[in-house]
């Protein structure tokens, strides 16, 4: 059984969801420091919750500035935030307090 997501990392994974791939965006997103996306962009890496890639340089010298690292969620990402919003109701605004 895979461990259950801590609650940044949940939030991560429904930004990723959600379409925001890098890390400024993601932080914008969640709320959540730079020091806490990081490490939690890392662990959903190595667990293959998400992906990364960096972008063209080219692209990035046009813009004048330094390349991102775009992420994306994972087919087996979405299934582990199914999941977890199912643990952390009231991000999804669906717990009832028990009432059902």
């Amino acid at each position: 059984m895979a461990r259950r997501l801590g609650l940044g990392a949940t939030a991560v994974l429904r930004a990723l969801a959600g379409g925001h791939r890098y890390g400024f965006d993601i932080m914008e997103a969640t709320g959540l420091s730079s020091g806490s996306i990081y490490p939690a962009l890392d662990k959903l890496e190595a667990e293959g919750l998400a992906t990364a890639t960096w972008e063209d340089e080219a692209i990035a010298r046009a813009e004048k500035r330094p390349s991102r690292k775009y992420f994306e969620i994972t087919p087996a990402g979405r299934e582990r935030l199914a999941v977890a919003l199912d643990q952390y109701a009231f991000l999804t605004g669906t717990n009832d307090g028990g009432k059902s």
